[in-house]
């Protein structure tokens, strides 16, 4: 790219931007690539546009995101749905099971799981260290 056209930094900066996000915008949508030349008569102009135009990409890239996001998060939901929908239905069956089932074939299988399984919270309590508060202040 030559940068005889322009007279300070700014100008090629606004130019290579203005480029990069119309090229990027328009693969993202599939359209064509649009150039745009800046005229050294009307350079402020043509950065309001540039800046117009990238406001509005940026609006139509965060609009895109927000549909994809609504979309994820509505699938999110089902899934979370139909989880707890199993999770109760597997906990009236195992409530079922512990009904029917004989003391003598509630203690066997019990004796078959480990002691973490039965009583986690037990474990847990074993395993923490106990604090110790010092005067100090905690940072």
């Amino acid at each position: 790219m030559s940068t005889g056209v322009y007279h300070s930094p700014m100008e090629v900066a606004v130019y290579q931007l203005h480029n990069f996000s119309i090229s990027f915008f328009s693969s993202l949508l599939g359209g064509d690539v649009v150039s745009v030349k800046l005229d050294n008569s009307a350079s402020g102009a043509s950065v309001v546009a540039i800046d117009n135009k990238i406001e509005q990409a940026m609006d139509l890239v965060k609009n895109h995101l927000m549909y994809a996001v609504r979309e994820e998060v509505e699938v999110l939901k089902e899934q979370i749905k139909e989880l707890l929908e199993k999770n109760s239905q597997l906990e009236r069956e195992n409530s079922l099971l512990k009904t029917l089932a004989s003391p003598e074939q509630l203690e066997k299988f019990q004796s078959r799981l480990p002691s973490e399984v039965l009583h986690p919270q037990e474990q847990s309590l074993e395993a923490a260290p106990p604090t110790q508060h010092s005067g100090g202040s905690a940072v």
